[in-house]
């Protein structure tokens, strides 16, 4: 190669390095560099000097690529929570320490952000998702991306398009039409790649309209790189990719996990036939090597961000929390005896009571999951933040009366011993769930010499006398032993038709019930053979060991709650949802908080009018008591930081920042789009371009909390507001006591024309976070792109600026327009 010239820039360098590398390389090595070679990674190839490209869940925290808390990870609030801050730049921020993490654990590509919609409240990766409105997805992936690619981390922005329900999710052909498909499911991810200007993208595992993504060239090759202009490597989600040659063809860059692919030695072979042109696996290997550049993979090529240019180290527990507090959305906020609900005053007492207050949800599950090294609950966090003997606390009701991951007052490890019997390893356990997928196997144990994995050790606080019940899941051979005694040993088969990955999500299953004494503990033992393969190339181990404690009346919970409810200051109860209610691999069926939770607040609000609820959930959940209570605080699943973000806010030392990214129903039966479930393999988004608050509005039918709500603890006047085409000024005014922000809101309601196509009430073209003390004003400037007027022309095939007279509204939510303007648009 010959010198470059002292003027190259540093991106022509990384061009030159990708070059030079892709023509030392020949067929095998290039198919190979597609093709997992495990789990989380791609080859390393030293002779052109490229390591081991790394990638690693997820949205919000970095897991690395072993299931293990030994190397634990920073747990940021939910997407939901970050879409709720309405700030572009804390996402930005987020991205950043995400790229820290991602750094620490030598990972060198983030499998995130997840940009797909709230379609439907049922779905039940919602949480891990941002918003139903795709400007204001668009807007925090973008700077969520940016915060991480700042940090010289790859994202991939996913999942690659329309996957927004988990129902047959591998299989289901969800049809679209052209214009929704243009300005509801790509709009994020054009956002995305126009502005942030991501190094990759996931394949989804649904077909749109007959093609299986991973293989769907107009998406992939004509809009994303065509239309879009997207340089970067477009990978699959995992065991997404389903044929060599459609794959490779449709666009497909990296087939993920390995070490069996549709890539590697069966697409060499491809080429070799005939069957793919070798141009089309060098422009994939072009894409994959750019990626090891822009990353510091490839030895030759100066990467996108040197050591130089690192953001500045970020405190993970200071910005978890600062997301968590403003991600918070204060719902409701009564007068009770002359003084809001919230923020609670000096010196008052407080009843706390909700399972989930002492052992709350922080963050979802499947992907989304992390191993945090602490967890502060809203106990923790109340206990510390307020004076001694001012907090009482009771259960009330706990959300789950089913098996769930042994945890509280376990204290495990996981035993790996060869066919002889012989110890291959010993690692400490967070929990009761091994999930060691692929070569994410502790050291000294391969799938081969591995013969049985013992999860062993002591029941240490059995938190209540009487009958524990204890059980398994997953697939495979189990023996189950709690207290020396025998309580199961036999077989788990996996159910033919399920999902592949359904070792992770499968019903738990019960073996056995046994007496146990509160505080005296007991040894347990569960001895798990993996069984024969699930038909898919991904080797792994995957069982959990389950309990139950003993189900107290759950009307003496209540009653203890409603005692200590009737005489403290306030009332706070502590409400939300169960990883069985909520995660990865399926859809809800209802809405409705689990167990006698509704039956808690119920109760407990009838003696103390000062009640306030905290909803811990990662998206929406009826609230039949709404407007029994004092105050109702969404706090999403709040990150590891929650206890103590929770009682900044409910003190009134900070204020809730969040306004909601997504509307909450009354009731599911007033959901206008609800459906998940195909039929006949497939589901038409027949709704069109109506779905989320633009569904709401064309129903005539009134939420629960309307998109955008949220309250603070200080009142604003929107004193004016100005616009032209392309922005809105407007001018805002704190009337409270304290100092306060408030998000305003910019929507666009056209007026009334006979040619104008079919389109929403209004939708959101802009937004601004705005800051001011008591009796402060401050103007704003919100900018408004010209997309915003536009439709989809599906006969044109492009953007149309529909002509005429808009009304522009300055809003605090959708529900609560302050100030209005017009402007007119022409053609």
């Amino acid at each position: 190669m010959a010198a470059a010239s002292s003027t190259s820039t540093p991106k022509a360098l990384r061009r030159e390095a990708v070059d030079t590398a892709l023509a030392a390389l020949g067929l095998d090595d290039k198919t190979r560099l597609l093709a997992g070679q495990d789990l989380w990674s791609l080859p390393a190839l030293p002779a052109i000097g490229l390591r081991s490209l790394v990638m690693s869940d997820g949205p919000i925290g970095v897991r690395g690529v072993r299931w293990t808390a030994a190397d634990p990870s920073v747990a940021l609030p939910s997407p939901t929570a970050l879409a709720a801050t309405w700030d572009p730049e804390l996402a930005r921020r987020a991205g950043r320490l995400l790229a820290q993490e991602a750094r620490r654990k030598g990972v060198h590509v983030l499998l995130a952000p997840t940009v797909n919609l709230h379609r439907t409240p049922l779905g039940g990766r919602h949480f891990e998702a941002y918003s139903e409105d795709p400007y204001l997805t668009g807007e925090i992936g973008t700077g969520y991306v940016r915060g991480v690619q700042d940090g010289g981390v790859a994202t991939t922005v996913k999942h690659f398009v329309a996957n927004d329900a988990e129902t047959d999710r591998f299989t289901v052909n969800n049809t679209v039409a052209p214009r929704p498909l243009r300005e509801l499911y790509l709009a994020p991810f054009e956002r995305i790649v126009r502005n942030a200007h991501p190094w990759g993208i996931m394949a989804a595992y649904n077909q749109v309209n007959g093609s299986t993504m991973t293989e769907h060239r107009y998406l992939q090759n004509a809009v994303l790189r065509g239309e879009w202009g997207f340089d970067g490597f477009i990978v699959s989600d995992w065991l997404a990719a389903r044929t060599t040659v459609g794959a490779i063809t449709g666009g497909l860059d990296a087939a993920m996990p390995g070490p069996r692919t549709v890539y590697g030695e069966a697409l060499a072979d491809a080429v070799r036939a005939g069957e793919v042109d070798k141009k089309i696996v060098d422009l994939a290997v072009r894409n994959i090597l750019l990626l090891a550049a822009r990353t510091g993979a490839l030895e030759s090529a100066p990467p996108a961000v040197p050591a130089a240019a690192l953001p500045a180290t970020v405190d993970g527990d200071a910005l978890a929390r600062e997301i968590a507090r403003r991600s918070f959305v204060l719902v409701r906020n009564e007068v009770r005896d002359g003084a809001d609900a919230l923020p609670l005053a000096p010196g008052t007492t407080v009843a706390l009571s909700g399972a989930l207050a002492r052992d709350a949800r922080v963050l979802g599950g499947g992907s989304a999951l992390v191993f945090p090294d602490h967890v502060v609950s809203p106990l923790d966090g109340l206990t510390a933040a307020l004076p001694e003997g001012a907090l009482t606390y009771a259960v009330g009701a706990d959300p789950s009366d089913e098996l769930a991951i042994a945890e509280a007052g376990f204290d495990l490890t996981a035993v790996c011993r060869d066919v002889s019997g012989a110890v291959l390893a010993t690692v400490p356990l967070p929990s009761g769930q091994i999930q060691w997928i692929g070569a994410d196997l502790p050291d000294g144990v391969t799938h081969d010499t591995l013969d049985t994995v013992e999860i062993t050790g002591t029941f240490i606080t059995p938190r209540a006398s009487g009958e524990h019940t204890f059980g398994t899941r997953g697939t495979g051979s189990f023996a189950l032993t709690v207290d020396d005694r025998p309580l199961f040993d036999g077989t788990q088969d996996r159910a033919p038709g399920t999902d592949p990955l359904g070792a992770f999500f499968n019903e738990p299953v019960e073996r056995g019930r046994l007496p146990l004494a509160e505080g005296a503990p007991v040894r347990v033992s569960l001895s798990h053979r993996p069984g024969p393969g699930t038909g898919h190339p991904l080797k792994g181990v995957a069982f959990s060991l389950v309990h139950l404690a003993p189900l107290r009346d759950p009307d003496e919970l209540i009653a203890e709650a409603v005692e200590a409810a009737r005489t403290a200051d306030t009332a706070i109860v502590v409400v939300g949802t169960t990883e069985r209610v909520e995660s990865e691999g399926f859809d809800r069926t209802d809405l409705k908080l689990p167990g006698h939770q509704d039956a808690l607040v119920h109760a407990v609000a009838a003696v103390n009018p000062r009640t306030v609820v905290v909803v811990n959930s990662g998206s929406p959940v009826e609230l039949p008591w709404r407007n029994e209570v004092a105050a109702v605080l969404l706090s999403w699943f709040p990150g590891q930081e929650a206890g103590h973000a929770l009682a900044d806010v409910l003190r009134g030392q900070e204020e809730p920042g969040g306004r909601l990214p997504t509307t909450w129903p009354v009731a599911l039966a007033d959901v206008p789009v609800s459906a998940t479930t195909p039929t006949n393999g497939e589901l038409p988004y027949t709704e069109g371009v109506f779905i989320g608050y633009r569904a709401w509005e064309k129903a005539g039918t009134t939420p629960a909390y309307a998109f955008g709500h949220g309250l603070g603890y200080t009142t604003w006047e929107y004193v004016s507001v100005s616009a032209t085409p392309d922005a809105v000024t407007v001018r805002v005014r704190n009337t409270g006591s304290r100092p306060g922000s408030d998000t305003v809101q910019i929507y666009l309601a056209p007026a009334p024309a006979p040619d104008a196509p079919e389109r929403p009430a209004r939708w959101l073209a802009g937004f601004a976070r705005v800051t001011a003390a008591p009796g402060g004003s401050v103007e704003v400037t919100v900018p408004v792109e010209m997309r915003a007027y536009q439709v989809w022309d599906e006969e044109a095939y492009g953007w149309k600026t529909v002509p005429g007279t808009y009304e522009v509204q300055a809003a605090r939510s959708l529900a609560d327009v302050r100030a209005t303007t017009t402007v007119d648009i022409t053609a």
